[in-house]
């Protein structure tokens, strides 16, 4: 018996603790050596390709299937997996979490999630590795960063998905609302729409750019709560600018700004389209929490890439069975649970018998 990342996908989906080489094995009842799991892991490799080769025919399926009217959305993010205990390397190492805005020390990905109706698979997924010395004079340490920043990494995901899938916007919070991301865009064929910072400057007319009147963003009066048209510093094209107020779990209410280049959009499509972002921060706790991407103990960074490639893969089965039996993945997830409790509570009988 030889492993396999069918096999090897299977074991992350099943299990619901540490996920190892002798655990495999062991599931197997030994039919499969803890050392061969071992060598396949740090011996295989997998990269972006594979996480195409993977989503390619079942976008092909949802494109075929698809309602007028619908259309498709790609979605950009990235996100660190928290690895406090594990020893540090050009992989885990220490990244800044926007979304908790702290320095952590873990793995960091980013990742482009295809998303149209039900439908939501990654089709592009790079690891941010830090290989790139950098000397600080003040500290007198050597630190590491790496050769690209994730805005670069974006670009270079949007250029290949060109040829890969149609979709009409690009979604991502104000992390990735630079002019080069929406110039790339717009010249690429497709429309964006980004979350914008509060301090982001605009011009009301082509005419108040040209003489350099800029003003932040929060300071713009929205009349009857519908867009803006205004003009950024260093787009070419006018933009739609928008407000969105909201009320936070703990009863405070918060203020969203969004930016799009779609300017036949009014308050209600915009903030509708901006919402299918949701998907990929459900995409995150997925692939962490059901794919058991943070349950491999591997200390090399073969075997680390490996396993985290293996778990994105993992979560795009979830995403096949979500589609065939109609329910999400926690609770596809909760159902393989429920079942293993049952043969435990079975075992536990015939031993006290």
């Amino acid at each position: 018996m030889t492993c396999t990342l069918d096999l090897y996908t299977d074991y992350l989906l099943s299990s619901t603790g540490p996920t190892t080489a002798t655990g495999l094995s062991r599931l197997l009842d030994g039919a499969l050596s803890h050392d061969h799991v071992t060598r396949w892991l740090s011996q295989t490799t997998y990269g972006p390709a594979d996480i195409w080769r993977q989503a390619k025919p079942l976008i092909r399926q949802a494109e075929a299937r698809r309602p007028a009217g619908e259309f498709a959305v790609l979605i950009v993010d990235d996100s660190v997996l928290e690895k406090a205990h594990t020893d540090a390397n050009e992989l885990i190492c220490t990244h800044w979490d926007h979304s908790q805005q702290r320095y952590i020390k873990g793995l960091n990905f980013v990742s482009l999630l295809y998303q149209a109706g039900e439908l939501a698979l990654p089709i592009a997924v790079e690891l941010v590795r830090k290989t790139v010395p950098v000397y600080q004079p003040k500290t007198q340490k050597t630190s590491y960063q790496s050769p690209f920043t994730k805005n670069e990494y974006l670009q270079q995901m949007l250029r290949v998905a060109q040829q890969q899938v149609a979709y009409r916007y690009l979604l991502a919070d104000s992390w990735y609302a630079s002019a080069e991301n929406m110039t790339l865009v717009r010249a690429l064929g497709h429309h964006f729409v980004f979350a914008l910072e509060s301090s982001r400057t605009v011009a009301l007319s082509a005419a108040a750019r040209a003489a350099g009147h800029f003003q932040p963003v929060q300071s713009l009066v929205f009349p009857d709560t519908q867009p803006l048209r205004v003009y950024l510093r260093a787009v070419q094209q006018a933009v739609l600018v928008t407000r969105q107020v909201f009320t936070n779990q703990d009863g405070s209410q918060g203020i969203l700004y969004l930016v799009s280049s779609d300017t036949d959009l009014d308050q209600a499509q915009l903030t509708t389209i901006y919402q299918k972002r949701w998907k990929v921060e459900e995409y995150h706790k997925s692939l962490k929490q059901n794919a058991s991407m943070g349950k491999a103990p591997t200390k090399t960074l073969a075997t680390q890439a490996t396993h985290f490639f293996a778990a994105v893969l993992a979560y795009t089965k979830l995403e096949v069975l979500k589609l065939k039996c109609g329910i999400g993945h926690f609770r596809l997830k909760a159902q393989l649970y429920t079942v293993g409790l049952k043969a435990m509570y079975h075992q536990l009988g015939q031993l006290r018998a």
